[in-house]
């Protein structure tokens, strides 16, 4: 048996997955009183699902940040209150096993390339595309975390081949600099870029539907995001070469998104000879607590047990 938890700032979920087949799924609200009372809520939900269950396994948690390789301690959460604390040794001093943590990227990239979308793929790009913009890799349907817990974070890279127009308004990022590509083709950014061009405020499905209904500037707002989502996977390409790019966040919905990205990606790549293959995820959702327990393998899993 292994338990995945997706712990996020507004609910916590877990699921517990016997092979691929799915057991039993809770969510309860994140408390807000506190680190240590999300801590208690995380062991509830655990000892709960074995107690249903009947069987005791292995426990991965998915979080919106990662856990520093240097210090051990939480950093880069959007869930403050998890910073600077050693979540995984926390939660494994009161469940009383190996805890196995990663960003929640990462957990939905290899949910997708595990069973989901990538499925079958050896190299998976994932890449959610929502409020922010972010990515996890996959290889052998293991999560590559990297020497300081970052890989996979191109949303943070600056937007390549930036035209005039685009050095000129080069928008600022929350991380403190200007021009990443999540200011550009994030939720967020896609919004901004229409606001500035028309005065008005629409979110990125209501502007994609716009432009299908033959709104011009929505067209014209639309193009420019394609083009500059390409040219920043074009890049991922490069350098890794993957077998399939899972596309999951909220953006994701965008149906245009999966035939107009691979003849750009292609045209910008450094000659991939076919364009890359470019799917929407599977799991939705539920990608995150589903790769959240695929970071244990079955075998490991079955030594907990």
């Amino acid at each position: 048996m292994r338990f995945g938890i997706d712990l996020g700032g507004t609910k916590i979920e877990i699921l517990a997955l016997d092979g691929s087949r799915e057991v039993v799924r809770e969510r309860v609200a994140t408390p807000q009183t506190g680190y240590e009372d999300t801590i208690q809520a995380i062991r509830g939900l655990v000892l709960d699902a074995e107690k249903k269950t009947g069987r005791r396994g292995s426990v991965g948690v998915a979080i919106p940040g990662t856990i520093s390789t240097r210090t051990g301690l939480v950093k880069n959460a959007n869930s403050t209150r998890l910073i600077g604390h050693p979540l995984d040794k926390d939660l494994s001093q009161v469940l009383g096993r190996p805890i196995r943590v990663a960003n929640d990227a990462n957990c939905f990239t290899l949910s997708e390339a595990s069973d989901g979308a990538g499925a079958g793929a050896d190299v998976v790009f994932g890449v959610i595309v929502g409020t922010g913009c972010g990515g996890g890799i996959s290889v052998g349907r293991r999560v590559l975390n990297g020497a300081h817990g970052i890989t996979g974070e191109w949303g943070h890279n600056p937007l390549p081949a930036p035209t005039p127009e685009e050095l000129r308004l080069a928008p600022d990022c929350y991380c403190g600099r200007a021009s990443c590509i999540e200011a550009w083709i994030s939720g967020t950014g896609l919004a901004a870029d229409f606001k500035r061009r028309t005065e008005r405020d629409l979110h990125g499905h209501d502007i994609a539907a716009a432009a299908a209904s033959g709104d011009v500037l929505a067209r014209a707002v639309m193009e420019d995001f394609y083009d500059r989502f390409a040219r920043s996977l074009a890049s991922i390409v490069n350098i890794l070469d993957p077998d399939a790019i899972v596309i999951g966040g909220g953006l994701s919905n965008i149906d245009t998104i999966y035939d107009e990205l691979p003849s750009r990606v292609e045209a910008y790549a450094f000659t991939p000879e076919l364009p890359p293959r470019i799917v929407k995820n599977l799991h939705g959702d539920s990608s995150g607590v589903r790769g959240a327990a695929w970071l244990w393998s079955e075998a490991e899993a079955a030594a907990q047990g």
